[in-house]
C-alpha cells in the first residue's frame, strides 16, 4: 500500500508561519528570510548531491 501524508511538511509550515507575521507586520524580516524555509533545504541537499559527485569522482566510482 502507498500512502501519503498529503500534508505540508516542517519547513512548509514553518514558512506559512513566518509568511503571516510578515503580512500581519509582526516581524519585520528580509523576504530572503521569509523563504529560507523553502529554499534552505534545497541548497543543503544540492550540497550533499555535489559533495557524493566529488567523493565519487575522488574515489574512482561509478554509477552501478
Amino acid at each position: 500500500m502507498n500512502e501519503s501524508s498529503g500534508g505540508f511538511g516542517f519547513a512548509g509550515l514553518l514558512f506559512l508561519v513566518f509568511l503571516v507575521l510578515k503580512l500581519t507586520h509582526v516581524i519585520d524580516w528580509s523576504w530572503w528570510w521569509v523563504t529560507a524555509p523553502l529554499w534552505i533545504p534545497a541548497c543543503v541537499a544540492l550540497l550533499f548531491f555535489v559533495a557524493a559527485l566529488i567523493g565519487m569522482a575522488i574515489g574512482g566510482k561509478t554509477w552501478r
